[in-house]
């Protein structure tokens, strides 16, 4: 985008954490997707709840959840923020084959919380390859993207269809 500059890099190319403080509290939402593609016998395993280390698609959704409230521990110079609500659904997809994982994030807060809905699909995609990578390590973790953000000054957003 011309025009645009790089928030967290100073004039003289430093990095820094951006000053949030003079900005107004809004509610912010964001949802992130990804997905993870497997073999179709590695999808009928997990979703029939027989995967050796146990229920798959319930440890994805709390270490998503996990992972959202780390973000900021995770990535250099995001905000720590005090989540009001972190969703993570994850939907078989046969034509994949495998799961598609949807993530919700959301604040009521002076920035956005686009990276922790981006952590939350990702870890949660993660741990379903790590839960199923003894029956299938040729999984493939794609898709990790920002879909929609509302709120705050920069205004909304809403991703093509991919």
């Amino acid at each position: 985008m011309p025009g645009k500059s790089l928030t967290h890099i100073a004039a003289s190319g430093e990095a820094h954490m951006v000053d949030v403080g003079g900005k107004a509290e809004t509610e912010r939402t964001a949802i992130a997707e990804g997905m993870v593609t497997m073999l179709p016998a590695t999808l009928e395993i997990i979703l029939a709840g027989d995967a050796r280390k146990g229920d798959v698609l319930g440890a994805a959704r709390i270490a998503g959840i996990m992972a959202a409230k780390k973000a900021h521990e995770l990535i250099p110079l995001c905000h720590p923020l005090l989540l009001t609500k972190v969703h993570v659904d994850i939907e078989p997809d046969r034509s994949l084959p495998g799961l598609r994982v949807t993530a919700l994030a959301r604040v009521t807060g002076k920035t956005g919380v686009e990276m922790e809905a981006l952590t939350a699909a990702s870890v949660a995609c993660l741990t379903v390859y790590d839960m199923a990578k003894a029956i299938d390590r040729g999984m493939v973790i794609s898709g990790i993207r920002l879909i929609e953000k509302t709120g705050g000054k920069s205004g909304d957003f809403r991703a093509a269809e991919a």
